[in-house]
């Protein structure tokens, strides 16, 4: 009998994105995350379950449904074409989309090689996980947070063991993959970190560029909207400081978005 794909949990697509990859691309948010970053601006993604969320307007939605690989493959094939004209693609991102590892690879079977393919990821999953997803995709897009693994787990919920170590194994892939950094204020936004994390990805074989994100004032506006809140260890009020000038002199190319 032929094996039945495993069906998995989105809360969005957003067609049309210009900031997840290069081109025209079709994001797709999978949920569930095993992090529980303080600054999170899409709380809704976190737990792997539909959830109830409740708009602005009073409107009540639910937050995730269940689809199968099959049909998540002929939505995004429907704009191939699309996709083609503008050098897109679509991307995964979350949640933490290795987390639904065996649907995803089913979706990224279906639509290789017709379809340029990115994934954002925190990078938190096993080694063998992370190698077998990465290897699938054209494009990484891979956050790295914080070297040290007392701030981290602080400040994520979870050690950076499993992530330093699938980065360093992409530093030494041929994919290509692209690093951000969201800069949280007060929280890994020193030149200290930057120059840590600079030091171990200077010699990427792979690298396109790094990618900085200084920290969003309005990322707690979903909390209420699922009945919680918005609690960061940090000031949010605060501007980040960004210390590109890392980066380069280590001849890093590198944005802040």
């Amino acid at each position: 009998m032929p094996q039945v794909m495993k069906n998995g949990m989105i809360f969005s697509i957003e067609e049309f994105a210009i900031h997840d990859g290069p081109g025209i691309r079709t994001t797709i948010f999978l949920k569930g995350c095993p992090l529980r970053c303080t600054w999170c601006h899409n709380p809704e993604g976190i737990s792997p379950k539909p959830q109830k969320m409740k708009k602005k307007n009073g409107q009540i939605v639910t937050s995730g449904y269940e689809i199968s690989p099959e049909e998540l493959a002929s939505q995004i094939l429907r704009n191939k074409d699309i996709y083609a004209m503008n050098q897109g693609g679509v991307t995964f991102t979350g949640g933490e989309p290795l987390l639904q590892s065996d649907f995803l690879i089913a979706v990224l079977d279906l639509i290789a090689p017709t379809v340029h393919t990115a994934i954002e990821t925190s990078g938190y999953a096993s080694t063998d996980i992370f190698k077998r997803v990465t290897q699938k995709v054209d494009l990484v897009m891979m956050d790295v947070k914080h070297t040290d693994p007392v701030v981290h787990k602080k400040y994520t919920g979870v050690e950076n063991d499993l992530i330093l170590e699938n980065l360093d194994y992409l530093c030494s892939s041929t994919t290509k993959f692209i690093i951000r950094i969201p800069l949280i204020p007060g929280v890994n936004d020193s030149e200290e970190n930057m120059l840590n994390i600079a030091e171990l990805i200077q010699n990427a074989k792979s690298m396109i560029r790094v990618e900085l994100l200084p920290y969003n004032q309005v990322a707690g506006a979903k909390y209420p909207m699922i009945g919680q809140t918005f609690t960061p260890l940090f000031d949010p009020t605060r501007k980040p400081e960004i210390h590109h000038t890392v980066f380069e002199k280590l001849n890093i190319k590198t944005v802040v978005l």
